[in-house]
């Protein structure tokens, strides 16, 4: 029986947060934690609305938040003008020809790693796998030689643990300094090489960005180039690993998909509402609001639970059953990510939404046509993270 006062910061949480979800949308939609000065918002309207209305739920947070180990402003700190023209950049190396000659570079990446283990006929996709495709693409799409993945990704790991955290000790906010600077002084002397260079690589395009109105430093190409790193890591690893595993306990699912590949978009964006690698996204109040009769002021921390927005059940039908077949709002079959709410929604979608699903879909068909008779190890995950939350670890065997 669960506690009539419940925190996020409950151990039962990060176990299986999903009563807790059912929970506070039922009866604590705007919940406050004390020990964060933070309001949490469950229900799927609200993180909607929270997320689209960007002049009142700012993200100045992130500011602080991110801010001290990106070395500069990243996108979500921007806004208006100056945000779309920098997106736009980062898009383009994303998009059309640049994607072209990268995709056959990831599929070289994919089954390079596959290789590794075709022998030994299992593979752990989180750890084996995915960690190390999604550094190395992302590495990729920058143009940083992925012999140095090893230490870029521990770097990251550093980086990241410090910006989706809570309460740190002083020691880890140390490392993760120490993380940030070593990544400044790998990625620097790249940066000013990449000013004379003409290659395809994002950052490259990054030093050809013009604008009128705004101009673009070394420092700020640097903090994107982290940006990127993770924005383009952090759901795919997870995901991958989430998806084969709702999958393969879905068998009448999986063979859907066998029979019909172009069922593979619906059965990630699925796995993306059912199991939100991003969980929380942090906003701030520029000026007073109500919300659930509770009357929040300019300056409070509001953040969005993206899992417990994603299955609300006002928002899905049977929102805790995994369902690739499920429909949108328009009733067509569910392969936008539009309804979904893991990439964020408003001006600040993620931006590395649309690469990241073409990444796990390019990924996931050669996994399924190079693995045979896929079997599950882990039968149970163990699962962690409050801010993103992921598989520890999740094994298959095939022949």
């Amino acid at each position: 029986m669960l506690k009539v006062s419940k925190s996020i910061f409950d151990k039962e949480y990060e176990i299986n947060p999903i009563s807790y979800f059912q929970f506070f949308r039922e009866n604590d939609p705007v919940h406050y934690e004390k020990s964060v000065d933070a309001y949490f918002i469950s229900n799927y309207t609200d993180v909607k609305y929270v997320l689209k209305n960007n002049d009142t739920f700012t993200t100045k947070t992130l500011a602080e938040r991110a801010e001290p180990v990106m070395k500069d402003r990243v996108l979500a700190q921007m806004s208006g003008h100056e945000h779309k023209s920098k997106k736009k950049a980062i898009l383009k190396g994303m998009t059309g020809k640049y994607l072209e000659k990268l995709m056959p570079i990831l599929e070289t990446r994919t089954n390079n790693i596959i290789d590794q283990f075709i022998d030994k006929k299992e593979i752990d996709i989180v750890n084996d796998f995915g960690k190390v495709f999604a550094v190395q693409s992302s590495m990729d799409l920058l143009g940083i030689n992925v012999e140095d993945s090893e230490k870029i990704r521990e770097w990251h790991n550093g980086i990241a643990k410090f910006i989706t955290s809570f309460n740190l000790s002083d020691e880890e906010i140390k490392y993760s300094m120490h993380c940030s600077d070593k990544l400044e002084e790998y990625l620097m002397p790249l940066i000013e090489e990449r000013k004379y260079s003409n290659k395809d690589d994002l950052i490259s395009l990054l030093h050809e960005y013009k604008d009128a109105e705004n101009e673009i430093t070394d420092t700020e190409i640097l903090a994107l180039t982290l940006n990127i790193l993770l924005a383009a890591t952090e759901p795919v690893d997870k995901t991958l690993a989430y998806l084969f595993y709702n999958l393969l306990n879905s068998p009448n699912q999986y063979q859907d998909v066998i029979d019909n590949p172009k069922l593979l978009r619906s059965a990630i964006t699925e796995t993306l509402r059912f199991n939100s690698p991003v969980q929380l996204i942090p906003r701030q109040l520029s000026e007073p609001c109500t919300l659930h009769n509770k009357n929040l002021k300019a300056g409070d921390t509001v953040i969005c639970m993206i899992g417990a927005a994603n299955r609300d059940p006002k928002a899905y039908t049977n929102p805790d059953i995994f369902n690739i077949h499920r429909k949108s709002e328009s009733n067509k079959p569910f392969t936008s990510h539009s309804q979904n709410l893991s990439f964020g929604s408003g001006v600040h979608t993620c931006v590395g939404a649309s690469f990241s699903l073409i990444q796990l879909e390019m990924v996931t068909k050669i996994l399924l046509k190079r693995l045979k008779n896929i079997k599950l190890k882990t039968m149970n995950l163990e699962e962690k993270g409050l801010y993103t939350r992921g598989p520890k670890s999740m094994v298959i065997s095939f022949d």
